[in-house]
């Protein structure tokens, strides 16, 4: 016997699997935005650097969609 519960649609796994990235990468953000703004804090400079470590993260998320959408 097979046993019955609820089963999810595959929008609600590509829904998740798009919220988990978001969620990875939202925390992924936290210790990196820190960081570059102490950098920054120290030395202007590093703004640029600072800038691209702080979006690269968002970039999972990105390809999350990319993936649901070509799936």
């Amino acid at each position: 016997m097979q046993a019955e519960g609820p089963s999810v649609e595959n929008s609600g796994l590509a829904a998740l699997a798009v919220g988990l990235a978001a969620l990875g990468a939202g925390y992924a953000e936290r210790g990196i935005g820190s960081a570059a703004m102490g950098a920054i804090a120290e030395d202007r400079d590093l703004f640029g650097l600072g800038l691209i470590l702080t979006v690269l993260p968002e970039t999972l998320v990105i390809l999350a969609l990319v993936v649901v959408f070509v799936v």
